[in-house]
């Protein structure tokens, strides 16, 4: 249970500060990360690619259901953290940094399940 709490702590932290992080980039000139020069590592453009689907996938057509709106988006974005853990294993080299992937791979997992299960008993 721990892991689910930390998981939204997570996904919470993310949906904040992305949006902030992007906006400063823009007001000094940048294009957002994607867009600045560098070179890009395997590992980069991967994750540049699990973003982009995540994002793509999480605009879903809203039904004015809260509850049905909120676990038909969150199914991509769970489905994006798992993507960007499996490059963590792939490219990622930390033991602890491995470690916590695997952890969300698994707790992610679990949770589309249930939202799944969810949507198919509630009409989503």
């Amino acid at each position: 249970m721990k892991l689910s709490m930390l998981s939204a702590a997570i996904v919470a932290l993310g949906i904040t500060v992305t949006p902030a992080l992007s906006q400063d980039m823009k007001m000094k000139g940048h294009q957002g990360h994607q867009g600045m020069a560098m070179d890009k590592s395997a590992s980069t453009k991967a994750f540049e690619a699990a973003n982009t689907k995540m994002h793509k996938d999480m605009m879903v057509p809203y039904t004015g259901k809260t509850d049905v709106d909120f676990v038909r988006s969150m199914i991509p974005h769970h489905q994006g953290a798992i993507d960007m853990a499996k490059i963590q294993l792939q490219y990622g080299k930390d033991p602890a940094i491995r470690k916590l992937a695997e952890e969300v791979i698994t707790a992610q997992e679990a949770e589309i399940k249930m939202m799944q299960d969810w949507l198919a008993k509630n009409g989503g």
